[in-house]
């Protein structure tokens, strides 16, 4: 490692440990000699000064807590020394210039992908069955048992096979080596599938659709309507029981305001009127079988990097997330904005502490006012329950060195890049200018990704520093590590390691060159993501209410 600390900005007066640094090490930094008061683990901060209660803490430039008592220098910055503390924000203060990278290496290049009436290009190719309530989930579930291994859409299940082995064992009196077993699968199977160029059906069940307030049933609609107009999906299954308040006419009516013109198709049964559940079941896959055929035709082709609509995601955040991994997505962000494509940076809990830059890099006062009012009113509605922002740090987050929201948040907002942002979103509105799109989610990652896939991602980049093992039911999620560690611990859900960035052997440039040929290859099908390889497709809608 080249640099055992490192001062992110001119500004900060916290210095990172990009190493476990031991009590009493002598730090040598700006000709200035630090003595480390107590052991100051890799990824977490110490004072390059003297600070006394009340002193603001500044990092990446930003007002991201205050001490809460006297911190000498060299000494660790702790939940206990150091709290919360933010600026606040206003309108645009000041005019935005931006320098777009370099693209030429990319200008001419393009991935190969499913062409929609619409003009949108797919990453993949999948079908939807969805329940508009959960009353219709056990049904959903029927015709999922129905298809999957039918259709060569199943995985052999390895765990059954490893507690076969063990039964095995254990009939046979041999139960002491059960403990020594060894696992020989690490990666889920899949059969032989009848459709080529359908990359899976994708039943997307859910809690929502009755009860609760009609706006959730408002807002669930929205969503699923987002997720049939994805340019992933080819089309949709929907079973409707009739009652209930996510009716088929407001579905109808959030799809007519995506797209003007129907473009796919999609078959919607009602259980109260359609007769007996076997009579209803036997028509929903007999038709969906055809409209399978039919979507099979479709081919991929090849499509300019413009029809590339990034996801910018993080989970499982650490003290490194913010120097390699996020920037290096915010590097691809600013490369796929300058090539005429679409970004979408969502969770706005992880955005507090970094408003007023986000608002002066807004296009006009429209768009830096709507996200003023979305920050403000979530802000509101968090601290109605008696929450807020600052709770938003997991004890994971925490452990590994972002002790307050505002550090979390700094570092978080990197994945947008530094481009001008173009557009302001709420929950389930649909990313359509070319550009970096700000939407508001929850800080929770699959909530967000949910979301963002809602919105018309086509790709999602999900930077991890502790390892999250989640994916996407219809946009392929790309996971990308902060440090080594984390690759090398858990190489079955990462799959770009941007270790190399705190080890002084890449730049973020470098890495975010890396990071989009990669995305290419995903795009185009040649390159499966680790969280598809292991068939993870987790949704979850947003209820609205507060959720962190």
């Amino acid at each position: 490692m080249a640099h055992k600390t490192l001062k992110i900005h001119p500004k900060d007066n916290v210095i990172v440990a990009l190493d476990d640094l031991p009590a009493g090490e002598k730090v040598l930094f700006d000709g200035k000699e630090i003595t480390l008061v107590h052991a100051v683990p890799a990824k977490h901060k110490f004072a390059e000064s003297d600070l006394q209660p009340g002193d603001k803490i500044l990092m990446y430039g930003n007002l991201v807590g205050k001490a809460v008592e006297n911190i000498p220098a060299g000494e660790v910055l702790t939940t206990s020394n150091v709290k919360h503390e933010a600026s606040s924000f206003t309108k645009r203060t000041e005019g935005f210039q931006w320098t777009a990278p370099d693209i030429s290496k990319w200008k001419d290049k393009s991935f190969m992908g499913f062409h929609r009436a619409d003009g949108q290009v797919g990453t993949a190719n999948y079908w939807l069955v969805i329940p508009l309530v959960f009353c219709e989930n056990r049904n959903v579930n029927t015709i999922k048992q129905a298809f999957m291994d039918e259709l060569g859409f199943g995985h052999q299940d390895v765990y059954k096979s490893y507690v076969q082995q063990m039964v095995t064992l254990y009939q046979s009196g041999k139960t002491g080596e059960i403990e020594t077993l060894p696992f020989q699968e690490t990666e889920l199977s899949q059969q032989s599938k009848l459709f080529d160029n359908i990359d899976g059906i994708r039943f997307l069940t859910h809690e929502g659709g009755c009860g609760g307030i009609r706006q959730d049933s408002e807002m669930l609609c929205g969503l699923l309507a987002g997720y049939i107009n994805n340019p992933n999906v080819a089309g949709a299954t929907l079973l409707s029981l009739g009652c209930q308040n996510a009716q088929i006419s407001i579905l109808e009516e959030k799809l007519s305001k995506l797209n003007d013109t129907p473009n796919k198709p999609v078959i919607i049964l009602e259980q109260q009127q359609e007769g007996t559940e076997q009579e209803m079941l036997a028509k929903a896959i007999r038709k969906t079988f055809l409209a399978l055929i039919e979507a099979d035709k479709l081919k991929r082709e090849p499509a300019p990097l413009s029809k590339l609509v990034i996801g910018l995601e993080c989970g499982g955040s650490d003290g490194f997330s913010g120097i390699s991994a996020n920037p290096t997505v915010g590097q691809v962000s600013d490369f796929i904005v300058s090539l005429g494509g679409k970004s979408i940076l969502s969770e706005f809990p992880e955005l507090c502490g970094v408003e007023q830059e986000l608002i002066n890099r807004c296009v006009d006062d429209k768009t830096a006012d709507k996200f003023s009012e979305l920050m403000r009113a979530y802000a509101h509605a968090a601290e109605a329950v008696g929450s807020g922002f600052d709770m938003n740090p997991s004890p994971g987050n925490i452990k590994d060195g972002l002790i307050t929201d505002a550090i979390k948040s700094a570092g978080a907002a990197k994945k947008g890049g530094t481009s001008p942002v173009v557009d302001v979103l709420d929950y389930t509105e649909y990313a359509s200018k070319p550009g970096l799109n700000l939407l508001c989610t929850p800080g929770n990652d699959v909530e967000s990704t949910t979301a963002m896939a809602g919105s018309g991602a086509n790709i999602i980049l999900f930077t991890t520093g502790l390892g999250t093992p989640t994916g996407n039911p219809v946009t392929p999620v790309i996971k990308v590590s902060s440090n080594s560690k984390l690759a090398e611990k858990m190489p079955d859900i990462i799959d770009v390691d941007t270790g190399p960035v705190i080890a002084g052997e890449k730049t973020i440039e470098e890495m975010g060159t890396i990071l989009l040929d990669h995305i290419i290859e995903v795009a185009s099908g040649n390159v499966k993501t680790k969280a598809m390889k292991l068939d993870q497709a987790d949704f979850i809608p947003w209820k609205r209410g507060v959720s962190l």
